[in-house]
This record gives C-alpha cells, sequence and structure tokens, in this order.
C-alpha cells in the first residue's frame, strides 16, 4: 500500500504523536509499504524508509515549542500526483493538515484523520477557555470532511462523537515490552534519582514539562510525603519555573532522556505518578506499566482505558489535589500492594503491541480504499470519460 502522511508535527520534537510516527514508519518499512511524510521543516530528510518532506513553518506564540506550517504554496498536490498514494492520513489536523486535506479532495483519494491532542482542553487549562467552542467546531468541519477519523480512546471517541464528528474509530496505543522491562532496573540510577536515598520510595514522572500536564501539582506531593523521592523526567517550557518551584525538595529533575536511559529510569522507580487532566491517551503510562510500576492518573480522559482502578493503579478525582495526595500515600504505606498493581500492570501491557495496532490500521486502510472506489465506480462518467461528481 502506498500512505501519504501529513503532519502537524515531527522530530526533532518529541510528544506522544512524533513516538506513534516513528513506531509506525518503522512497521511499514518491515511490513514493505512505500510512504511519505509531509512535516515541518528541521527534522530528518528520511526515517526508515519514508522520505520526510519538510516545509516552512512558524512558531506558535502561545506554545513556541510548536511550528505551524501556512496551508499554502506547500507542493502537497505536486507530490501526491507523482507519489499516487492509495490513501492519506492526516495526522492531527489543524493548520497544515488544511493543505493535505485540499489535495486529497481535488485527487479524489480517501482520507484518514487521526485526532490526538484536546487542543480545546489545553485552551480552557491556558485560561482561553472563550475560545475552547470555536476550536470544536473548527475542528469538527475539519474532521468530518474526511472518510474516515481515528482516535486513541474510548472516552476521546464518546468526546469526539459528542462534539458531532463522524465516522470516528479507535486507533489505540501499543508498547515495546522487550525495550520497557522491569529487568533494566539499576541500583546506579536508583541512586542518582533518589541523591543516594536508594530505599527511599522513588516517584516518578515522565513527559513534557508544560502547563496543560499540571506538573506542579506533584509539588504539595513531595512536601506532604517527605520520606518519598520524587524524580520529573523531561523538559519543555515550563523547566526553569518548576525546577525554581521544585527547589528545596526531594526532586530531581533529568531533563529528557531516550533510550536505555528512559527505560532504566523508569524501571529503577517504584510508582508512576501522571497528573496531567487532558490527555487523549497516555503513552508513558503503557511504558510504565511494562516497567512494572502502579500508576497513579487522574479519572479522565484517555487513561481511563488504561489504568483499572486499584488493579494496575489508582485514579483519583482529575481536580481534586488532596486526593492525589492521599492516593500517593496509599500507595507509599503498601509496597506490597504497590508491586502487586505493578506486575498487574506488566500483565496488561503484554497485550498491547504495536504491531497488532497497526495491523488494525492498515486494515482499516484498506477497508477505506475497497468502499472509496466502490463509490467511485458509482459514479457516473460524461462523455469525454471524465467522473461526474455530485455537487
Amino acid at each position: 500500500m502506498r500512505i501519504a502522511f501529513v503532519t502537524e508535527t515531527f522530530l526533532p520534537k518529541i510528544d506522544g504523536i512524533v513516538n506513534t510516527l516513528c513506531h509506525l514508519l518503522d512497521y511499514l518499512a518491515l511490513k514493505g509499504h512505500q510512504s511519505i511524510l509531509f512535516a515541518p521543516h528541521g527534522g530528518p530528510q528520511q526515517y526508515a524508509n519514508t522520505p520526510i518532506i519538510g516545509r516552512p513553518a512558524w512558531r506558535f506564540p502561545l506554545y513556541p515549542e510548536l511550528n505551524l506550517v501556512p496551508p499554502i504554496n506547500t507542493g502537497i498536490e505536486k507530490v501526491f500526483a507523482d507519489f499516487k498514494p492509495d490513501v492519506v492520513h492526516l495526522v492531527n489536523p489543524a493548520v497544515f493538515g488544511l493543505a493535505g486535506l485540499k489535495a486529497a479532495k481535488k485527487r479524489r483519494i480517501p482520507i484518514v484523520a487521526s485526532y490526538h491532542t484536546d487542543i480545546p482542553g489545553f485552551a480552557r487549562r491556558w485560561g482561553f477557555s472563550f475560545i475552547a467552542k470555536p476550536l470544536w467546531d473548527y475542528f469538527t468541519w475539519i474532521h468530518n470532511q474526511a472518510d474516515l477519523n481515528l482516535c486513541p480512546s474510548q472516552a476521546t471517541r464518546t468526546e469526539l462523537q459528542e462534539h458531532g464528528i463522524k465516522n470516528v474509530k479507535l486507533w489505540k496505543r501499543g508498547v515495546n515490552t522487550n525495550q520497557y522491562h522491569p529487568s533494566h532496573r539499576s541500583q546506579e540510577h536508583r541512586s542518582r534519582l533518589t541523591r543516594g536515598n536508594e530505599t527511599a520510595p522513588l516517584l516518578l514522572y515522565v513527559g513534557r514539562l508544560s502547563m496543560e500536564k499540571r506538573v506542579d501539582w506533584l509539588l504539595p506531593v513531595i512536601r506532604s510525603i517527605p520520606e518519598a523521592r520524587l524524580a520529573i523526567v523531561g523538559d519543555g517550557p515550563m523547566r526553569m519555573a518548576l525546577e525554581s518551584m521544585f527547589a528545596g525538595t526531594n526532586t530531581v529533575f533529568t531533563g529528557y532522556l531516550s533510550g536505555n536511559e528512559l527505560a532504566k529510569a523508569y524501571a529503577s522507580a517504584d510508582i508512576f505518578v501522571f497528573p496531567a487532566a487532558n490527555e487523549t491517551f497516555g503513552n508513558v503510562i503503557l511504558e510504565a506499566m511494562a516497567s512494572n510500576l502502579p500508576v497513579i492518573a487522574p479519572d479522565t480522559g484517555g487513561v481511563t482505558d488504561l489504568i483499572c482502578d486499584g488493579i494496575n493503579g489508582l485514579l483519583f478525582p482529575a481536580e481534586q489535589k488532596s486526593a492525589l495526595i492521599n492516593r500517593v500515600r496509599e500507595l507509599v504505606q503498601d509496597r506490597s500492594r504497590a508491586r502487586q498493581m505493578g506486575t498487574n500492570g506488566r500483565a496488561f501491557a503484554e497485550t498491547q503491541s504495536w504491531s497488532s495496532i497497526f495491523d488494525r490500521l492498515l486494515h482499516n486502510y484498506s477497508l477505506l480504499v475497497r468502499q472509496h472506489s466502490m463509490r467511485l465506480n458509482k459514479i457516473p462518467k460524461n462523455k469525454r470519460g471524465f467522473l461526474t461528481l455530485p455537487e
């Protein structure tokens, strides 16, 4: 199959969308499919077997690490004409995705659009509640021009449908359970993350350090549980402010980690704490589970597809800081229960392989292409043999 991707974000930016795309491109190369990917400039020219076509972008003022590609003069249609994709996949379409949408519609190529980020929810978190509804109206308009919409969790699917988005299917996320494994536990890393207090319970957060992740919610946690230690793994626009905020507490900031270093950080901790309340899925939660960690997270969004409260983790009411503190204290004081939840989480993660997730995605691509072909074949042609599309 020949697949063209148009994404609003890609390497060198690191987030859940980029992580998923990289795994997907590896899978397509392994299975012998051909693909191209349009993205903001600044990344690699190729990933796996996929050429990456970078386009000039400008920084989004409210989120400086996000580069937006204006949907004009992108050259997408010409590339589509040469590459002849069977399907076009718009990844988190917002601005650049409009160019892909227009080119695909003009060339009558079936369109998949995947929803990844709760931008209206982020707007509310950032103090811009008044634009949440216009944002939903905009995203509904975009997605309802696609032939198939994908989202990563049942909670997100319900929300999209409530806002009028049609033809929504689940496209969940997977985890590499060999890469993230309890065998990577390292006394050296544990000592580093606890500043030499290896016997102290070690809490871990992994993710972007940005406002919507609510990492500041971990400050009253570490202050209220003085016997615990906290490691914050990641980077982002809030890092300097957070480091100042957590100064004097039992907290270590590691910056961004990847590969074996990240796997060892997970496996060397005791409890994974994730305060973000606007997640459409939560890739890091699966990674933590694969590493044998119990997870504490809000009872909202995509994380509820992953956490069975009291079995592989604990959920807390999403807007109650005191409940988060109490949930963490429960597991700090009952290490045996925490370990059993970690074991249960590992068992769940082992059922969530990337290959099975992508097998299902390719099945949906193939089904859409067949349906699209059948629809086109029913459209009458004029005397010159050109398709006559209904108004």
